[in-house]
């Protein structure tokens, strides 16, 4: 509407550019300095998505504020100025230039409401938040407190309900990917059945993907779990009769005790086992490709819609397209396992 207006007036010689220009000091006119932060555990790509927030902010000719070891270091104060050659050459890097720590102590409505007053006494007109649903419980907390907040989801585990993508996600799934493929090498070389336990908190998304993608006779995730131990024997068994050399579990690291399960397995079956817990190998290494281009579009989106005067606002990425939702109104959705996709995760393991 604006480059309508002023097109088609008596400014009709202004570049769109200059007009782009002009509608972000606009926007930013009462938003002066944002602050940034990543909160609960790393992911890769969420220095792309801290990038971009930064570079967009100061192309909206607002100042930008970078917040050290998540809400802990907004507690502690620990606030730089952030410059565009302050995240140069870390698109390509895992993890956070600023650090992460959980804070429990913020769940206190008291605790935030002392943050709020630190955002304030360093000129913060406005947050972003980068990590999961604990993290956008924090920031709810602090726009209750009158500080305009806006997360992105930050998190490898895939489990924020009201987007289809999380940051860190496609690089954990191709690490843990490429890490049951090596192992399973091994494996078969060995006639053994292995265990690969993969992370996603008490979700199974990481298990499902991975699972799927290695082509494991059986893929374990909290969702669909029944805890039948004897039914995965009897599978094995079935599969060794079949003449299978090996036999491939992925374990969702909400089930978990993946060593203990190996020991009653080769007991019942006779059949050596191994478990193989990846762990925090798949919060590193150099983000995906698709990591760090939908980080960078939902930074830059966070970063537009809080000089927007926006508040209180999640991030998503939802039918192809990059939106947002009312933080209470996304932390109220639910998430579960696509039923037809796990239909397929187990009729192509038999």
């Amino acid at each position: 509407m604006i480059f309508t207006h002023y097109l088609n007036g008596a400014n009709s010689n202004v570049t769109i550019q200059a007009l782009i220009h002009r509608r972000y000091d606009e926007m930013s006119s009462d938003i002066k300095a944002i602050g940034v932060l990543t909160s609960g555990g790393d992911a890769p790509g969420m220095n792309a998505a801290l990038r971009a927030v930064v570079r967009k902010a100061l192309t909206n000719n607002v100042k930008v504020k970078g917040i050290k070891r998540g809400y802990m270091g907004l507690l502690n104060e620990e606030i730089i100025d952030m410059e565009a050659h302050s995240v140069s050459d870390i698109i390509q890097k895992g993890g956070t230039i600023l650090g992460t720590a959980r804070c429990l102590e913020f769940k206190d409505p008291n605790i935030q409401e002392m943050a709020a007053q630190i955002c304030r006494k360093h000129g913060i007109d406005g947050l972003v938040v980068i990590g999961g649903d604990g993290s956008y419980r924090g920031a709810q907390g602090l726009a209750r407190h009158g500080i305009n907040t806006v997360g992105v989801p930050g998190t490898i585990d895939l489990d924020i309900a009201c987007t289809e993508y999380t940051i860190g996600f496609d690089t954990a799934i191709n690490t843990a990917m490429e890490a049951i493929d090596k192992v399973r090498d091994t494996s078969s070389s060995h006639e053994r059945c292995s265990i690969i336990e993969v992370m996603g908190r008490h979700a199974g998304y990481i298990a499902l993907w991975t699972g799927v993608a290695t082509g494991a006779e059986d893929i374990l995730i909290p969702e669909k779990y029944t805890f039948d131990e004897q039914q995965l024997i009897n599978n094995i068994i079935r599969s060794r009769k079949k003449g299978k050399t090996h036999h491939l579990i992925i374990n969702a690291e909400g089930i978990g005790h993946s060593t203990s399960m190996a020991r009653r397995i080769e007991a019942a079956t006779g059949i050596e086992t191994r478990a193989t817990i990846l762990g925090y190998l798949q919060r590193g290494g150099n983000p995906t490709c698709k990591d760090r281009y939908y980080a960078s579009i939902m930074g830059a989106y966070a970063a537009d819609i809080l000089c927007d005067g926006k508040s209180n606002r999640v991030v998503a990425y939802k039918h192809g397209s990059f939106i947002d939702y009312d933080i209470e109104e996304a932390l109220n959705m639910q998430k579960d396992i696509d039923e037809y996709q796990y239909d397929i995760s187990m009729k192509m393991s038999r």
